[in-house]
């Protein structure tokens, strides 16, 4: 009798251990496919707001052996995600169009120096396709736009210009209001500047044509200040200025851990995608959701991921 109770014992253990493996193997597969759901969903977003922010210059989707290319009008096909694990110092030296838009930016008002760098890393195949290859390229592209009886030359590709210069329009505007702004504006330290960043090999976002510098403050920059002198200087910085730029789909230095708080570079992609998408992701959803969809040009952009990315 002992010994059949002794069996028995043993015998619902096993089947309790049995069950239990299976019940967590049945959740490993379940978080595998809720991971694969969340990234796919998160893809499609952030290739919608590519495809958005550079329209005509992304033209199509290539979709092959679990790898996914955005082609641009030059015929190049530039990888969306090597599926490498990078340090973030790799990411930043070798990235791709994941890696880039990885971090979102944030549209909100902050009044604290943030955790994280949303549009610090830069797909330099991806903005020589766009804004020049080369420096003689960059500087054909250029177009001198006047302001305070001085000029300054940007990227006229991909309404980069024409954005500049509403942005500017827009903080005149606010300067006749309130003059003290004046000074965090002018005089500009820089827009065009073909050059490498200090300390790096990477071509600075000023070599592009697509960034600039305002009147510069010793606090302004990560290099040259602390966090607390950084963050005095944020908090003071007139916050109607940040919104006119974004509003232009420009990005601020300031929302940077690594702050660089005179400095707006236009990067449509991540304006685009902090409008439409929060970092939630609700898979009972569309995956747009948040999207224009009256918009025409949203409109196609989303059937054609949906017919290219399954």
């Amino acid at each position: 009798m002992k010994k059949i109770c002794t069996f028995f014992v043993i015998f619902i253990l096993f089947i309790s251990s049995f069950l239990i493996l299976i019940k967590d193997e049945d959740y490993t597969v379940f978080k595998i496919q809720q991971d694969n759901k969340k990234y796919n969903i998160n893809m499609k977003r952030n290739i919608l707001s590519l495809m958005m922010a550079y329209s005509g210059y992304i033209v199509d989707i290539e979709s092959c052996d679990d790898k996914v290319y955005l082609q641009m009008e030059s015929g190049t096909k530039i990888l969306y995600d090597d599926k490498k694990n990078k340090t973030m110092q790799e990411k930043i030296n070798n990235p791709d169009l994941q890696d880039m838009m990885e971090e979102s930016y944030n549209l909100n008002y902050i009044n604290e120096i943030p955790n994280g760098d949303p549009g610090r890393i830069r797909h330099y195949q991806l903005l020589k396709e766009v804004y020049g290859n080369t420096k003689k390229e960059i500087e054909i592209n250029l177009k001198n736009l006047r302001f305070a009886n001085r000029y300054y030359a940007f990227n006229n590709k991909n309404n980069a210009y024409e954005s500049l210069n509403k942005a500017i329009n827009g903080i005149m505007s606010i300067c006749k209001v309130d003059n003290r702004i004046y000074k965090y504006i002018y005089p500009v330290s820089g827009t065009f500047n073909y050059r490498v960043i200090s300390g790096t090999s990477r071509l600075s976002p000023h070599s592009f044509g697509i960034a600039i510098d305002l009147a510069s403050d010793k606090s302004d920059y990560w290099k040259w200040a602390s966090k607390e002198a950084g963050q005095k200087r944020l908090k003071a910085y007139p916050q109607d200025v940040v919104k006119i730029f974004e509003d232009n789909n420009f990005i601020w230095g300031g929302k940077w851990e690594h702050f660089d708080i005179l400095h707006f570079e236009y990067r449509p992609e991540f304006i685009y995608k902090a409008k439409y998408f929060d970092d939630e992701i609700d898979s009972s959803q569309p995956w747009y959701k948040g999207a224009n969809i009256k918009d025409k040009r949203t409109k196609l952009y989303i059937e054609l991921i949906d017919n290219k990315i399954k």
